[in-house]
């Protein structure tokens, strides 16, 4: 299935976003050399949901961290963001040598 690329975005507010990277900070305890990024994602692909966000955790020579979420940015609540310090990530990458 291809995208309605004419189908109206709604709007991210980068406001929720921050929010969003605090709750993490908070549930994740990551270091102050660890990026944090929130990202809502689109799919249209069997199997997937129709939309998630993926939360993901950067830090130099590192693997990065991944979490899901399938909600929008905008549904997301602290207790979603809590749940993640007792979920596994999903690790991308290896650390550069």
């Amino acid at each position: 299935m291809l995208p309605d690329f004419f189908e109206p975005k709604h709007q991210r507010d980068p406001q929720f976003i921050e929010q969003i990277k605090g709750w993490v900070h908070d549930a994740l305890h990551p270091d102050e050399d660890t990026s944090i990024m929130v990202t809502e994602l689109r799919c249209s692909e069997p199997g997937c949901p129709p939309i998630e966000t993926v939360i993901a955790l950067l830090k130099k020579a590192q693997p990065t961290r991944q979490y899901k979420i399938q909600k929008t940015i905008a549904a997301i609540t602290q207790a979603d963001v809590a749940l993640l310090a007792t979920r596994e990530p999903k690790m991308i990458g290896a650390p550069e040598n």
